[in-house]
């Protein structure tokens, strides 16, 4: 998901500094959680590295195709979250955006106030979803298809929501600019499908390789109640 240049520009583009601010602090408060309450310092920096590198990935390595107003990635949010947690998935998730504007795509840095903000209110939202939808006793390798469904499609939902957002507050409601969000949100129906199937997938084979998948790169959630 990368909106797209001239998307929003001129003055318009100031709202995403605060917004951007906003979900950084939302980060922030995602990581502080995960030290305290998965492992401590080294395992947040550990797990945020490795994150890191997975969400530069995904981003330049997997198919991505430009639709209407952004582009369509499998971004695999919900899979790092029920993984690494919610405070290394969003650390990297911001750091692997920033990266890949830095050193391969400088023509998106103007938009990654808005891009960040996209990618990171939403993995919050269902970090808060998690809480409510699986149980204490379940441990996330044991989520049900039904689980993983509903907080893939919760986070898909918010990035197709927050990229409708931009695309409305840049060019209001002009016939042509709600093709091209409704393209988007159609093509991004691809992604809201295949994303459980892969966290189900990952999960299953991380309970399988449980000898592997413990320790301090991956969330104690994985393999433990909460």
């Amino acid at each position: 998901m990368h909106i797209e240049p001239g998307v929003v520009d001129g003055a318009k583009i100031v709202l995403s500094y605060a917004t951007a601010l906003a979900a950084l602090g939302l980060t922030a408060k995602m990581a502080t959680d995960s030290v305290r309450r998965d492992g401590g310092v080294a395992s947040l920096a550990l797990r945020s590295a490795i994150t890191t590198v997975l969400v530069f990935g995904f981003f330049e390595v997997l198919p991505h195709h430009p639709v209407g107003v952004s582009e369509v990635h499998l971004i695999l949010g919900s899979t790092l979250f029920l993984m690494f947690g919610a405070g290394a998935a969003s650390i990297g998730l911001a750091a692997g955006l920033l990266i890949q504007g830095l050193f391969f795509s400088p023509f998106d840095l103007p938009q990654y106030g808005m891009n960040v903000t996209t990618l990171l209110v939403p993995l919050w939202a269902i970090s808060q979803l998690a809480a409510k939808l699986i149980p204490a006793r379940t441990a996330y390798v044991d989520v049900t298809y039904r689980q993983a469904f509903t907080l893939s499609t919760a986070y898909q939902g918010g990035i197709v929501a927050w990229v409708a957002f931009w695309a409305l507050y840049g060019h209001g409601f002009t016939v042509e600019n709600l093709v091209s969000i409704g393209s988007f949100g159609v093509a991004y129906m691809s992604v809201i499908l295949i994303e459980p199937l892969v966290d189900l997938a990952v999960l299953a084979a991380a309970k399988s390789l449980r000898k592997y998948s413990q320790g301090p790169i991956f969330s104690r959630r994985l393999h433990q109640a909460a």
